[in-house]
């Protein structure tokens, strides 16, 4: 057991709290097979015209393929984050799709919200689609036990020292006080290096990080019940 003191938590979802395997073989080519669908759906919404402007294109044609384009690339652009988002909650509203989470999330937010500490996800995916996958899992609603959410459109880049600092700035939560769970180490020593407290969690179904160092100066757990966390 690890021990930390903080007021918030801010937890990452791929590999953290939902499986990675889940989001990419599951979630992202649902998305790519519908992008080109949901574009002719809205053809006739002022949604559609502000998307097709986002990506650069000059055509709903060309916003399609831009868009296929970075869900290739697992790209992190905002208008693929939104049109994502907007397809999955299609999917999530007639049962198509449903949030993974990992069996020791739900107890771990019930506990952390008993003893008062803040609990927030930051994630690439749109606010719309974390919500989403949280209030969808075999669990039940699990946003009753979240207090906000954070991505790359209202944030930053995770990998970004200064999102983390904007994130501490809107909580009103000094940086030492604030613990960050992720899978990814570029993350984790984005959040360290604007002084917040870290954890690596390494699920035993994912591989080891690519850029992980020899020496990972982040603590690491397999699962949040590895982790305990008491008011400051």
């Amino acid at each position: 057991m690890i021990a930390f003191t903080a007021d918030a938590v801010v937890l990452d979802i791929e590999g953290t709290t939902g499986s990675a395997a889940h989001v990419r073989q599951v979630l992202f080519p649902y998305a790519r097979q519908r992008i080109a669908g949901w574009f002719a759906a809205h053809r006739d919404t002022p949604l559609h015209g502000e998307l097709v402007l986002a990506t650069g294109a000059s055509d709903e044609a060309g916003a399609v393929r831009a868009l296929t384009r970075w869900a290739d690339a697992d790209a992190k652009a905002a208008p693929l984050k939104a049109v994502q988002a907007r397809i999955w909650a299609e999917g999530y509203a007639d049962g198509s799709l449903a949030g993974h989470v990992y069996g020791d999330v739900p107890g771990a937010l019930a506990a952390w919200a008993e003893a008062g500490i803040g609990r927030y996800v930051y994630s690439s995916g749109a606010r719309a689609a974390q919500r989403d996958w949280f209030a969808t899992t075999e669990y039940g609603d699990l946003t009753r036990h979240l207090d906000g959410y954070f991505d790359l459109e209202n944030t930053g880049p995770k990998n970004d020292p200064d999102s983390y600092r904007r994130i501490g700035r809107t909580l009103g939560v000094p940086a030492g006080r604030t613990l960050f769970l992720s899978d990814a180490p570029a993350e984790l020593a984005a959040a360290a290096a604007a002084g917040w407290q870290t954890v690596r969690v390494q699920r035993p179904e994912d591989p080891a990080p690519e850029d992980l160092a020899e020496h990972d100066p982040h603590p690491t757990v397999q699962t949040l019940t590895e982790i305990q966390v008491v008011r400051a």
